[in-house]
């Protein structure tokens, strides 16, 4: 499970990349709109993921400023480790 949640944060990482750069140097054509409107879309869906998280849990466990930046950046992924570091000790 753990190789599976890298790979994906890998995968995810790339997503990111490309997108970013599609901010930077556009692609040519319409592929360009829609990689805007995936961009912000992925960032608006992450966002609400991390403060709904750190607003339901932010008070019971302590996470880093890394923990909080990553459910921004890789999502639930992000969140399987949280919930694995944190919640599955106890």
């Amino acid at each position: 499970m753990k190789g599976l949640i890298i790979l994906t944060k890998i995968a995810l990482g790339c997503v990111w990349l490309i997108l970013l750069l599609n901010l930077f140097m556009p692609f040519p054509g319409k592929g360009a709109i829609a990689l805007y409107i995936l961009t912000a879309f992925l960032f608006m869906m992450h966002g609400l993921q991390m403060l709904i998280f750190i607003g339901a849990f932010g008070d019971k466990i302590s996470m880093s400023r890394w923990e909080k930046w990553s459910i921004l950046i890789f999502g639930v992924f992000a969140l399987l480790d949280i919930r694995k570091k944190h919640m599955m000790d106890k």
